[in-house]
């Protein structure tokens, strides 16, 4: 593939998520104080602002406002942004923007990505990201795929949507395997100059929803919204057929999170 055809797909499924924010909010799982709790432990010190990438929903972006954070929300998708509207307090300052669009101006004590960081475009990311933060300050990014957590319920829907789809996962950025010590994007973070005290943690969290919850869960993936409406709509009914009334689904998140550097790597060092 491509990089030119590669960045083409990424802003596709980037952007294939308004017609089912409503969904997105309702199906997909939320995050955790323990999550919050441990991006502010990592600070070490008051954190009184953040800018969220790839905002969503707000389900991470509720959580921070919650500890009385000043968050700036980002969000490219105006069907997202009008869904997270409805469900973070009212001093959340929202923008429509994408984060490669994003110009640098006030500066934050942290910059967090909610399950969103691999839709931004790899060239410049971390300059990007060094740019919107104050010296010392904190960068998290957080997420991970919602499995079922029964291996043969997961054989069984991996062999009714193989006719349509090899899989329905995010390939890892950097090619990073996933049997490697080190995830993405934390393996990007140790080679980035701007970033140092990198760290990588898992946060458990396991979910019983009902079949038909998961499969409207699985409605808002993005590897099923791109798909023509007919062909989604067949694989999402052969997967209902081979689930059970309820299944437990292992949302554990992977957290990464690293400290921006005192002073500005200087050009060829």
């Amino acid at each position: 593939m491509s990089d030119r055809t590669d960045r083409t797909d990424r802003s596709d499924r980037a952007l294939s998520f308004g017609p089912v924010a409503e969904a997105y909010e309702r199906f997909r799982p939320g995050y955790s104080e323990e999550l919050v709790d441990r991006v502010l432990d990592y600070a070490d010190q008051p954190v009184r602002t953040a800018l969220e990438i790839g905002a969503g929903t707000g389900k991470a972006t509720r959580l921070f406002a919650g500890r009385g954070i000043e968050v700036t929300a980002t969000e490219p998708d105006g069907a997202m942004l009008a869904e997270l509207r409805g469900h973070v307090p009212a001093d959340v300052r929202t923008v429509r923007s994408a984060f490669e669009d994003l110009r640098p101006g006030q500066r934050y004590g942290l910059v967090y990505a909610a399950a969103a960081l691999h839709w931004t475009a790899p060239e410049g990311r971390w300059s990007r990201v060094a740019a919107l933060l104050e010296p010392g300050g904190v960068f998290a990014s957080f997420g991970g795929p919602a499995q079922l957590s029964d291996a043969a319920v997961e054989e069984a829907v991996s062999e009714a949507r193989a006719p349509f789809m090899e899989s329905d996962g995010v390939p890892s950025p950097d090619g990073t395997p996933p049997e490697h010590a080190m995830q993405w994007p934390g393996t990007e973070l140790l080679r980035s100059e701007w970033f140092t005290g990198v760290e990588q943690s898992v946060v458990e969290h396991r979910v019983t929803m009902s079949a038909r919850d998961y499969v409207g869960l699985l409605s808002t993936i993005s590897a099923y919204l791109v798909l023509p409406a007919t062909a989604r709509e067949q694989v999402l009914g052969q997967i209902m057929k081979v689930l059970p009334e309820a299944v437990e689904v292992t949302a554990d998140v992977t957290v990464h999170l690293a400290r921006r550097v005192h002073e500005q790597p200087r050009p060829g060092r």
